[in-house]
């Protein structure tokens, strides 16, 4: 008897796709939690290691990590609250 196809769902790299669990993956490596916050940092239970876009990893150990998402912290990838200072604007005045 043939075996029954696989349910139709989004393809792997689509928006709500989800990679499928190994058995006793759960047991193995629990789930991080990230919080997003609106105009903020991403809030990401650590240790965590992060990788650049230059290939290089940088790590903390804290138990709450502060991840820059605006691209503004002189300290990145980690959250200086730089996006809480307002963005300087050149004033095109005519007078």
């Amino acid at each position: 008897m043939p075996a029954d196809p696989a349910p139709a769902g989004p393809a792997p790299d689509e928006p709500g796709a989800r990679c499928p669990a190994e058995p006793g993956a759960a047991a193995r490596a629990p789930a991080r939690r990230v919080v997003v916050d609106p105009g903020g940092p991403l809030l990401v239970e650590g240790p965590v290691e992060v990788v650049l876009a230059d290939g290089t990893t940088v790590r903390s150990d804290r138990v709450m990590v502060a991840v820059c998402a605006c691209g503004r912290s002189g300290r990145y990838p980690w959250c200086d609250t730089s996006h809480r200072r307002p963005v300087r604007t050149r004033d095109t005045g005519d007078g």
